[in-house]
């Protein structure tokens, strides 16, 4: 039965909707995920002609024509005053590439019955993340074990501490000043592991607490506009899933935009949460004007009375000049709508890729203005110190940290919790 109906399905041209109307109602997940990528592979034989090229964008828009198109997953979805979609917004599944088709799926699982739910997670924050952060604090705790072998506190061990500071990507200088905090009072006596681990996780929080501050929701601004940035794969469009989510069981009215306009699966991935969390979803076809998208959403965010805005942007390299140039005109355009928008600049991190993240802050920080850090995937790396090396250097909130793909699984970032997590430690 399983293998005719996905026959049948291959042979349609709208594979990938048909795939989400029934298979997703079914909850057969196995075969949701074996449909999307057989109708990827057959999209990419079929479509000979290239996807549109993207608007030029030579100068701001002072009036952007042809409004967005909203997108709302469900009717009911749709605020009063937004007008209907005249088409559906299919994806270029010719230009779908492997990540992003697993990226695409796992949304699909997420918002198929049985994913995990938006709400009552089943295990506390504090297991979740002790456990997203095992590896680091599993390699940290490895290399203190092997350092600190029933012997007095001396120089060739603290030595040895620092480098294990380092590997864990805490930077040189952080590392530095937290082994001599640990010799303060204990050089020349004996240490054990636990002792070292507690003194580590003192001077973790120590430095974390002054940058680990909430996002707060100015309601005085109307729609709070927030335009998410970042580089590719560091799980922006997710971020803004699981934060819109957030935001509307704290009572607020959620409007996404779909700011990515260049990525396959991007578009497609945030109508799947707005069809999830009950958001409608600005969105434009592949290739459209992002900065027109931005004019677009603020002035349907007004309209329809949201009290968040929330836009995904598409991912760039940070010393990608032209593509830093675009993102500077969404900012520019957007304060033609609002003169102080955009009222927040998230920066998603993907931490797994260590050092890099310094200069991607660095640059984002000076072209987009950032004003605060969402850390993700920090359950994929053993190098998590890097959010305590980037907070030191640059003095900016944490607001968020992610340790997995559930949407309890990106949370308020709390200084203490993840500094004893980190260190291995138990609550």
């Amino acid at each position: 039965m399983w293998s005719q109906l996905i026959d049948f399905v291959l042979q349609q041209e709208r594979a990938i909707e048909l795939a989400a109307a029934f298979l997703l109602g079914t909850g057969s997940w196995p075969i949701v995920s074996t449909t999307i990528r057989a109708a990827y592979r057959l999209r990419s034989r079929r479509r000979q002609t290239p996807p549109p090229e993207a608007e030029t964008a030579t100068q701001d828009h002072e009036a952007p024509a042809g409004g967005g198109e909203v997108a709302p997953a469900h009717p009911a979805a749709l605020a009063p005053g937004v007008p209907a979609e005249d088409e559906v917004l299919e994806p270029d599944l010719s230009a779908l590439g492997q990540d992003e088709a697993f990226e695409l799926e796992s949304t699909a699982r997420e918002s198929a019955p049985g994913g995990p739910p938006l709400t009552g997670q089943t295990r506390s924050w504090w297991t979740r993340l002790r456990d997203g952060l095992s590896r680091s604090s599993g390699s940290i705790g490895e290399g203190l074990a092997a350092i600190l072998t029933k012997r007095k506190l001396d120089v060739s061990m603290l030595d040895d501490l620092e480098d294990v500071l380092i590997r864990a990507d805490l930077g040189v200088a952080t590392a530095a000043r937290i082994t001599k905090a640990i010799s303060d009072g204990r050089y020349g006596k004996d240490v054990g592991v636990e002792e070292v681990k507690a003194a580590l996780a003192a001077e973790i929080e120590r430095t974390l607490t002054p940058y680990a501050r909430p996002l707060e929701i100015d309601t005085g601004k109307q729609p709070f506009v927030i335009l998410v940035v970042g580089v590719n794969g560091s799980g922006k469009t997710t971020t803004i899933g699981k934060l819109a989510a957030r935001f509307s069981s704290n009572g607020n009215s959620v409007l996404l935009a779909a700011g990515d306009t260049f990525r396959a699966a991007a578009i497609e991935q945030l109508r799947v949460w707005g069809e999830r969390i009950g958001c409608p979803v600005i969105a434009r076809k592949r290739g459209g004007d992002a900065s027109a998208l931005a004019f677009d959403a603020i002035k349907a965010a007004r309209e329809t009375g949201a009290t968040v805005m929330l836009m995904d942007t598409a991912g760039r390299l940070q010393n990608r000049a032209e593509l830093m140039a675009e993102l500077k005109k969404i900012i520019r355009v957007m304060k033609k709508v609002d003169p102080s928008a955009p009222h927040a600049v998230l920066l998603v991190l993907d931490a797994t890729v260590g050092q890099n993240a310094i200069s991607q802050v660095e640059i984002f920080g000076r072209d987009a203005g950032v004003t605060g850090l969402v850390m993700a995937k920090l359950d994929g790396t053993a190098r998590g110190g890097i959010l305590v090396a980037i907070a030191e250097k640059f003095q900016l909130p944490v607001h968020f940290i992610g340790v997995g793909e559930g949407v309890g699984d990106l949370e308020a970032f709390e200084a203490r919790d993840f500094a004893r997590a980190i260190a291995g430690l138990e609550d």
